[in-house]
């Protein structure tokens, strides 16, 4: 339906068309006219949703500072769990993933061979020389923000602090790819992959990046390789993650039989993963959540 220039925006800012988004919708005509795939307006955020993003991620990144100052060799990883829930409920927010999907605890806790998804346990101890990933997502006043962070437990094998330190290498390289109305999604997953591979790492293709903010899990579905198809191009309001999950070994995963949600690599190799929540503004990208 056409939008007159005086009418309200269609981004629910409340404002006029012409004050809001008249000139964004312009320059993306321009963008498909060019061949670009261009994004569909569920994935554009108005300045209201994007402060309401950071407001649940200002938490998130908090929690994973707390978590960072408290994490040790000889914690159970469910004492990690219940720090997520008690510091989330301290700020009159909640942790998304409890229950999303049916995800029985309120935080993911991965070590060494964990790729993703492990689910926290008084029997799980941390030991000395683990590598453990911390995903938290926090949901405020219905906007979701996600990020997870590496920690190093002790004195960790060197080849351990490397992969730990280029993944999050890799995602860095991943954000200097965007380019607004430049660069698409596509181009995110290249740079990522092509740096794994110089440094003689896997990319897993099972779990990639997404958007988020109204939801847990939006469009759109960002790669962390190089993928064989179009992909949208990336402009100002979009809200995403880029959460780059490398291994020493081969890419191969599977998803443990019994509780159906902890991902390991195949061949028992370490993996590790940083993630970041994204806004695209229009001179390049602002890191939201960390």
């Amino acid at each position: 339906m056409k939008i007159n220039r005086n009418d309200p925006c269609w981004c629910g800012s409340e404002k006029k068309y012409k004050k809001c988004h008249l000139q964004f919708d312009e320059k993306l005509k321009e963008l498909k006219l060019a061949g670009k795939k261009i994004p569909t307006r569920k994935m554009i955020k108005n300045e209201a949703q994007i402060e309401g993003i950071r407001k649940a991620a200002a938490i998130n990144s908090g929690l994973l500072d707390y978590i960072e100052e408290h994490i040790h060799a000889g914690m159970a990883t469910e004492e990690i769990d219940i720090m997520a829930k008690e510091y989330t409920e301290k700020y009159h927010a909640t942790c998304a993933d409890y229950q999303y999907m049916g995800f029985p605890k309120h935080i993911c806790v991965s070590i060494n061979d964990v790729v993703c998804h492990g689910i926290p346990s008084k029997d799980i101890i941390l030991q000395e020389g683990d590598i453990v990933n911390v995903d938290a997502t926090t949901m405020l006043d219905g906007y979701y923000a996600d990020a997870s962070r590496m920690f190093m437990i002790g004195n960790v094998s060197p080849e351990a602090k490397k992969l730990v330190e280029d993944t999050k290498k890799a995602l860095e390289i991943g954000i200097a790819s965007i380019v607004p109305y430049q660069s698409c999604v596509g181009d995110i997953g290249k740079a990522i992959e092509t740096f794994a591979k110089a440094n003689n790492y896997s990319v897993v293709h099972e779990f990639c990046g997404h958007g988020v903010g109204l939801a847990i899990h939006e469009d759109p579905y960002v790669f962390h390789f190089e993928p064989n198809e179009r992909t949208v191009t990336l402009v100002p309001g979009m809200v995403f993650t880029i959460e780059p999950m490398l291994n020493l070994g081969k890419r191969d995963v599977f998803v443990d039989a019994d509780d159906e949600w902890t991902v390991y690599t195949e061949d028992g190799s370490l993996s590790a993963q940083w993630e970041h929540t994204l806004l695209v503004t229009e001179d390049g990208v602002e890191i939201i959540s960390k």
